[in-house]
């Protein structure tokens, strides 16, 4: 048996099915800090100031980053932590489910899905993005990738302030022909490529989200958003000016074959068109929660479960609110990732907490993952604070 195979058979026996993951930071260099993520102020350029800020927290995850000739070997991937005594040891979560998949996720998903094809992050950006898309299968199978769905969820806790531009630009306008987003590719170098005139902005609601299919245009405003998406990391940016600051052609370009990259009827060709210009976009788009079962039910027992994200079938995720003082049993279908936004108290055999204040590199207790058994069993939570929630974000893969 390998040193991984120990540590991950060590740390599923000791959290009864349930392990802790290390805090997964990522920069990006096309990004300024929101500075919500509660990393420490000298820590938001940790990767050095030529990476760009620190944005962005990943959960759960078995996908590496893609940030160009400089990522690290292992950056955007999560590692279990164990510590026995004094003993601290690390595996990929990858890695694990590699050699343990069947214990994690069970033999169900391993079969039919071969691992784990989700991940989360929390996106923390001070202005928005360039209106982007995520390429769908067929895109991205011509890049040696996936497609990529994602949804947006954006955390009253982590949002004390909006950002620059809490507002965010999907789809087209009805209307909108590919011969005018053609035109805006065009001028590309020309400044302002116009694309934003033929889009809508929404204002950004704490509390709810928004589901975003691959080949939707948007761009995202400035709310610091929790962000459960398929397991890829492809985009395309059709903006050429953000707030003044240029878009390198290389960010539409980095997802398309080399024999594609100037031919601008293929980088058309990634945008789903029916979606973009939906006349109902906001009606089939936007996500409030969905208790799981009835409220008044939940919370006669102590607690309240919404669904958050919920209209994907790549990947789903449920917010847990806990009532001070009181202790619950949740059961799940399969197995998750969790990430802890308020409160403290006891998961399980493993104690949570939501940290005020974290060192890039340093441990927290906020992150965990459950295995499929132990989340078909049910985990018996209680909120040991007198007076506050206690908040869990919970994401799942597959068909949940």
């Amino acid at each position: 048996m390998t040193n991984s195979s120990k540590v991950v058979e060590k740390a599923l026996e000791q959290g009864k099915g349930i392990f802790r993951l290390f805090p997964n930071w990522v920069p990006r260099s096309f990004c300024i800090p929101g500075k919500r993520l509660k990393l420490h102020p000298d820590d938001y350029y940790a990767f050095g100031a030529h990476r760009g800020g620190i944005d962005e927290r990943w959960f759960a995850s078995t996908t590496k980053a893609d940030n160009g000739p400089e990522t690290l070997p292992d950056e955007g991937l999560s590692y279990i932590y164990f510590k026995d005594g004094r003993k601290e040891e690390k595996v990929l979560l990858k890695e694990a489910i590699d050699i343990m998949g069947n214990d994690i996720l069970g033999t169900d998903v391993m079969k039919k899905y071969g691992g784990w094809l989700m991940f989360s992050k929390f996106f923390d950006n001070m202005e928005p993005l360039p209106h982007h898309l995520h390429h769908d299968d067929e895109a991205a199978a011509n890049v040696g990738a996936m497609g990529k769905p994602e949804s947006y969820y954006f955390p009253a806790q982590l949002n004390n302030h909006g950002g620059w531009f809490p507002y965010t630009f999907f789809g087209l306008n009805p209307g909108t022909t590919k011969d005018d987003i053609r035109k805006c590719l065009e001028n590309w170098n020309k400044g302002d490529n116009g694309i934003l005139y033929l889009s809508r902005a929404y204002k950004l609601k704490p509390g709810t989200g928004w589901d975003v299919p691959p080949g939707v245009l948007h761009a995202p405003g400035s709310l610091l958003t929790y962000e459960p998406q398929r397991s890829s990391d492809v985009f395309a940016m059709f903006q050429s000016l953000v707030w003044d600051v240029p878009t390198p052609w290389e960010l539409l370009t980095k997802n398309v074959p080399e024999e594609h990259k100037n031919d601008l009827d293929y980088i058309v060709s990634l945008i789903n068109w029916d979606l973009n210009v939906d006349p109902d976009f906001y009606q089939n788009r936007f996500a409030e929660p969905k208790p799981v079962k009835p409220v008044e039910e939940m919370k006669s027992e102590g607690y309240e479960e919404y669904w958050i994200s919920y209209k994907s079938s790549n990947f789903s995720a449920k917010e847990l609110r806990v009532f001070p003082g009181k202790t619950v049993t949740i059961k799940d279908e399969g197995a998750y990732g969790l990430i802890t936004i308020e409160g403290y108290g006891q998961f399980g055999s493993l104690s949570i907490d939501a940290p005020s204040l974290i060192r890039f590199g340093e441990m927290t207790s906020d992150e965990l993952f459950v295995t499929q058994k132990a989340a078909r069993e049910g985990i018996t939570i209680t909120n040991q604070s007198e007076n506050g929630m206690l908040v869990i974000l919970k994401h799942f893969g597959p068909e949940l």
